[in-house]
C-alpha cells in the first residue's frame, strides 16, 4: 500500500488570529475554522478533554493545507518554535513564492524575521528561513528560469 498523499502539517499557535493574518498574506487561504473537542479528538490525540479552536489554511494550488491550532485545553507543554535549524523532530514547512524579495517585504509588516540570508543554489532556486508568527519557522523558495515545480533539488 502507498500513500495517498500528504494531507496537511500542522502548527499550534498562542495567537491564531496573527497566525491567520500572516498565512493570508503569504498567499494561503482559510478554507475553515471550527472548536474540536470531545471523546473521538481525545481518543486520536490521546489528550483526554482537549478543547482546541483550528483552523486550516490551504495553498493557491489546492494540494497543499496548514493545520493552525490553539489549545484551550490542557495547556501547552512544551514550546518548540524558537528551536535552531539543527533540532530534532519537526521543525518547518517550505513554501515555494513567486518573488521571494516581495514576499519578505510584506510579510516583514507582519513580524517576519530572515534567519540567515537570501541565498541562491545554481540556476535553480534562491531560499531563505524565515521566523513568522510567534517564531514558527519557514522555509521560502523562488524557482529561477524554467526549473519544474515539486523536484527535489538536492536529486538534480
Amino acid at each position: 500500500m502507498t500513500v495517498k498523499r500528504m494531507d496537511n502539517v500542522g502548527i499550534v499557535v498562542e495567537d491564531i488570529e496573527a497566525a491567520i493574518e500572516f498565512f493570508t498574506e503569504l498567499g494561503l487561504q482559510l478554507e475553515g475554522r471550527a472548536p474540536i473537542e470531545g471523546d473521538w479528538a481525545g481518543g486520536v490525540t490521546g489528550l483526554r478533554g482537549m478543547r482546541v479552536e483550528v483552523a486550516m489554511m490551504r495553498t493557491p494550488d489546492g494540494y497543499s493545507r496548514l493545520e493552525m491550532s490553539r489549545f484551550l485545553a490542557p495547556p501547552v507543554v512544551a514550546d518548540h518554535r524558537n528551536a535552531p535549524v539543527n533540532a530534532l523532530g519537526y521543525l518547518r514547512v517550505m513554501f515555494t513564492v513567486e518573488d521571494i524579495d516581495d514576499t519578505l517585504a510584506r510579510l516583514s509588516k507582519h513580524g517576519a524575521k530572515l534567519v540567515g540570508e537570501v541565498v541562491q543554489y545554481e540556476d535553480m532556486y534562491r531560499l531563505c528561513y524565515i521566523r513568522g508568527p510567534e517564531g514558527i519557522l519557514i522555509g521560502l523558495a523562488q524557482e529561477l528560469g524554467q526549473h519544474i515545480s515539486r523536484v527535489d533539488p538536492l536529486r538534480t
